[in-house]
């Protein structure tokens, strides 16, 4: 006995000082702004910044190479002939390959090579997206992979299911990925709702509800929208508004009428419920997700990877898709009729410029980082904010989640995901202006 615990106490105390040093490290590189030559921002984009202007002319020919990865892989392992829409956008992903070397060998046609089109796509969404992505995995890992998730999730328990009709377990889940990525999260949902730890109504609004764009990316729409130096209420107004959202959509149509069943009947696996000594449970399972962890060497390598993986995905529906939605934006009225759809909303609430509001917050169905392009530069700050938080919270987005949801098992269909953009977008607009107004 007395060997027994010689050697499980070293254990338990590594396990104590890996959940209490790695979840610093990542809440800090997130989440607490530090100034460096007269900047203002957090650790994380100090370091892309830094490394961007280390690697210098070597950076465009690095994102080529994301490209060409990601425009091959669909090829390569035949995901392209999962559906239709799958085989769209892989050919879109050849467009974007062309447009990417276009502009970083130059040449092109002059609409491509205009500043707010082409060079804009390249060097605020795709550079800054193909550096921070597979750096912000490095300590998205810290976050998400050593006890942090877990040990929040036990206290989260008691308000899943009232507010978001969703298990308690699924908190891990949302956080995740909302921290993490919506493909993380994507994938997490569908292996819950396969192995019956979820219905289908409850994977529904996990996948449509909590599945947004990762921390990283809220940090490109922040410095494109000159939000940087408000990154935490950004960051924390954005994660409220859209988890409120959340609450609303959960309780009427389209997600109110998916019918609530396991994965093909198999057997529903009710979660045990946590009653007292919660504290000491959340740190039990922290300390046992620290212990379920791989080793520091392997967890780095994986995210790293998983992260170019992720880079490598969405690069080139950037600069398709993204294009795409830029040249509809400026040659067409299309997004002129659907802004009239949410700008009497943007106008109720007081907005400035509520028509470019709407088209704005209507251009984000092709490709999240829309919205950010038409409303970079106003003045209005409450407006830019604003816009940002509808980035996130819409959570739906052609580019890159509707393939992706769509290659799951969970029960939505393509009408389905668009009337829920509608709504979600038109809540955020409702609900995150007077939240900005009185905290900005």
């Amino acid at each position: 006995m007395a060997s027994e615990s010689v050697t499980t106490q070293p254990a338990r105390f590594s396990h104590v000082t890996k959940f209490i040093v790695f979840s610093l490290i990542g809440i800090i590189m997130f989440f607490v702004p530090i100034t460096l030559n007269g900047t203002s921002t957090i650790p994380l984009d100090h370091l892309v910044t830094f490394i961007r202007n280390s690697l210098g002319p070597a950076v465009p020919y690095y994102i080529l190479a994301l490209l060409l990865a990601g425009t091959i892989l669909p090829f390569s392992n035949g995901g392209w002939k999962a559906s239709k829409l799958r085989m769209v956008f892989a050919f879109a992903n050849v467009v974007g390959l062309a447009v990417g070397a276009v502009l970083i060998f130059g040449g092109g046609p002059g609409w491509l090579t205009e500043e707010s089109m082409g060079p804009f796509l390249l060097n605020k969404l795709v550079i800054p997206v193909g550096l921070i992505v597979p750096i912000g995995a490095i300590f998205l890992a810290l976050l998400v992979g050593y006890g942090l998730m877990e040990f929040l999730g036990i206290f989260c328990q008691p308000v899943m299911r009232p507010l978001w009709r969703t298990p308690g377990r699924s908190a891990v889940d949302a956080v995740a990925s909302f921290v993490g990525s919506y493909s993380l999260g994507l994938l997490i949902t569908d292996r819950m709702y396969r192995g019956g730890r979820y219905t289908g109504r409850e994977a529904a609004i996990i996948a449509t509800g909590f599945s947004t764009v990762s921390a990283s990316f809220m940090i490109i729409v922040a410095k494109a929208l000159d939000l940087m130096e408000h990154w935490s209420l950004y960051f924390w107004l954005a994660l409220a508004v859209t988890f409120t959202v959340t609450a609303i959509t959960v309780r009427i149509p389209p997600l109110s009428r998916i019918k609530d069943e396991t994965y093909l009947g198999v057997e529903y696996l009710a979660e045990q419920k946590i009653s007292g000594r919660r504290a000491a449970t959340a740190w039990k399972e922290a300390l046992a997700a620290v212990g379920r962890a791989p080793s520091f060497g392997k967890n780095m390598r994986e995210n790293i990877w998983d992260g170019l993986k992720m880079a490598m995905a969405i690069l080139p529906s950037i600069l398709s898709v993204g294009l795409a939605g830029l040249l509809l934006a400026r040659y067409t009225p299309i997004f002129d009729w659907l802004g009239y759809l949410f700008a009497p909303f943007a106008w109720v609430v007081g907005l400035e410029d509520p028509l470019l509001v709407g088209k704005a917050s209507a251009t984000g169905i092709a490709e999240m980082f829309l919205p950010a392009t038409l409303a970079a530069g106003h003045e209005s700050i409450e407006l830019r904010m604003v816009v940002a938080i509808v980035c996130v919270s819409a959570i739906i987005f052609f580019s890159a989640l509707v393939p992706c949801l769509l290659a799951t098992s969970i029960p939505l269909r393509l009408r389905d995901m668009v009337i829920i953009w509608f709504i979600r977008v038109a809540l955020t607009i409702l609900i995150a202006t007077p939240l900005v107004r009185l905290l900005l």
